[in-house]
């Protein structure tokens, strides 16, 4: 019998080893998976690679997981705002690096690797330091620059709703990196905030098939463990 869940956020990241890529969902705080995050911070894992949109915000999720100089790189796209005050500190301290990457080839290289794709040719970034060092092309009479596959050891992402096979559905702008994210990672790790019986989900509704998760927690009460 497939049964993907868990009973706790501890089980559900046991085995995140140090040295790790971990994707993680959210835009800023929208679909952030804080309690996976916070358990990655009790289990202990470092020298971790960390795929998100930010760097962070406050003193909370990825930021209180960056505070315990665990995360050895951060490939993002929008690594400076108003609160995101732990990177900025570790960053200008030589304690973090930083890949930074725009935000549309950030979700096209997630997507590249969930996909099977070898790396794609885009404009974004040619003839800019984000450039240096990569394949680049002439074609049609524009330039274009090689941007390669993002692939993950480990995905965190928050859903609204999961079967135990692991179908998932969003809750509105929360859903943004999380569908790409469970398709790119060998891991995918999902929170939610609901379980219903297999069937009662509308196939229709469906945004990420169960054949892309592996473990599905529902936070804040228990669920079966998978077997």
């Amino acid at each position: 019998m497939i049964n993907k869940l868990y009973d706790s956020v501890e089980a559900a990241v046991a085995g995140i080893h140090d040295g790790a890529t971990i994707l993680i969902g959210g835009f800023g705080l929208a679909g952030m998976p804080a309690e996976l995050i916070d358990a990655v911070i009790a289990q202990g894992a470092r020298d971790l690679t960390i795929v998100n949109n930010n760097a962070g915000n406050g003193d909370t999720g990825l930021a209180a997981l960056l505070k315990t100089k665990r995360v050895r790189k951060i490939i993002c796209s929008f690594p400076r705002q108003v609160d995101s005050y732990v990177f900025d500190s570790l960053y200008h301290a030589g304690e973090i690096e930083l890949e930074l990457v725009p935000q549309g080839n950030l979700a096209e290289r997630i997507r590249a690797a969930g996909a099977g794709i070898g790396g794609f040719f885009t404009r974004t970034a040619y003839g800019t330091p984000l450039a240096e060092g990569k394949e680049t092309r002439i074609i049609d009479g524009q330039g274009y620059v090689f941007e390669s596959p993002i692939h993950a050891d480990f995905a965190l992402i928050k859903a609204d709703t999961a079967d135990r096979w692991g179908n998932l559905t969003y809750r509105k702008t929360a859903r943004n990196f999380g569908p790409i994210m469970a398709m790119a990672a060998k891991c995918a790790i999902v929170q939610v905030s609901n379980i219903v019986e297999l069937g009662d989900m509308n196939p229709e509704h469906i945004v990420t098939p169960g054949l892309f998760v592996k473990r599905v927690v529902k936070v804040g009460a228990s669920a079966a463990k998978a077997a």
